[in-house]
């Protein structure tokens, strides 16, 4: 599969992939000026555009409009990522591209891993002059559905996953988050976070494991600051800003660090979640950018 790479003025560069739509490598340089690439390699789905419906729905089905669709299970009774089949398997097409822009376009037929609709996604990748990456994604639909996209980016700062993440220091915007049951799977209440998940100043991320969504302060559907992380010994930076309600982070894998923008997790079941339904004659928007530096 062919690599696509964005370079700007400064040399800095991104590579794409057609199959998930994927973000392959961030080449971006340290406080001394050396360029790595700060996206990790983690297999399965890492870098790779998510959907029909990024994170969990609970028992593998939900309602719209008084029908129940039974999706693909691919996490026990849960439907994970989209089902069996999900996006980030798929080849893309190529929709569009320059220099600093790649468009990836993918339909989705009704049916699709249990979905109702055909669904028309594009996600464009557009790398700026001062080393911003934005993805603007839409979609639209046939038929009343539910849609939910992110990409499965890791992040190693330092260049090296083999080196811990543990020291970064991070914040978040978030003062509450979606607690979950056993099977990772929202409980509905939308929590303050406690001192464990409470990254509102920034700490160390420290070796916690994470796997947890947190609500992202400020009305969703405006592009606001979700999130900063910094690497004290390459002084890399990360700030991370999104129109999306939630942010995932993870740090369930060795040398590799998560920041998922996203709906929440079960939102299809949960009527008081930021709603994922989209109808015709409407179109799914979301953008999220992840902006790179040093201090």
């Amino acid at each position: 599969m062919d690599v696509l790479t964005l370079t700007n003025r400064a040399g800095n560069r991104v590579s794409l992939n057609p199959l998930g739509a994927a973000l392959s490598g961030i080449f971006v340089p340290d406080r001394a000026g050396h360029r790595d690439n700060v996206c990790v390699e983690a297999g399965g789905s890492a870098g790779k555009t998510i959907g029909r419906y990024a994170n969990r729905i609970g028992g593998g089905s939900f309602a719209l409009d008084g029908a129940t669709f039974a999706l693909s299970k691919n996490e026990g009774r849960n439907t994970l990522h989209g089902g069996q089949d999900g996006f980030s398997k798929r080849t893309w097409e190529v929709a569009g591209q320059s220099g600093t822009s790649v468009t990836f376009a993918l339909r989705s037929p009704d049916g699709d891993q249990g979905f109702p609709g055909t669904l028309d996604c594009r996600v464009c990748y557009s790398w700026s002059d001062e080393d911003g990456l934005r993805l603007d994604y839409t979609a639209t639909t046939d038929k009343p559905t539910v849609v939910n996209l992110t990409n499965h980016v890791y992040f190693n700062l330092r260049g090296d996953p083999s080196q811990s993440i543990s020291q970064y220091r991070l914040q978040l915007a978030a003062s509450t988050y979606t607690p979950v049951d056993d099977e990772s799977i929202p409980t509905g209440e939308i929590a303050p976070v406690d001192s464990e998940r409470d990254f509102r100043s920034e700490r160390a991320v420290g070796t916690v494991p994470y796997d947890c969504n947190f609500v992202i302060d400020g009305p969703d559907g405006t592009l606001r600051r979700a999130a900063t992380l910094c690497d004290p010994e390459s002084g890399r930076t990360l700030v991370v800003e999104t129109t999306q309600p939630g942010l995932q982070l993870f740090t369930g894998k060795p040398g590799a660090i998560a920041l998922e923008t996203q709906h929440f997790a079960d939102a299809p079941n949960r009527a008081n979640f930021p709603s994922t339904v989209l109808r015709p004659g409407q179109t799914f928007t979301s953008s999220t950018i992840y902006r790179f530096g040093v201090r």
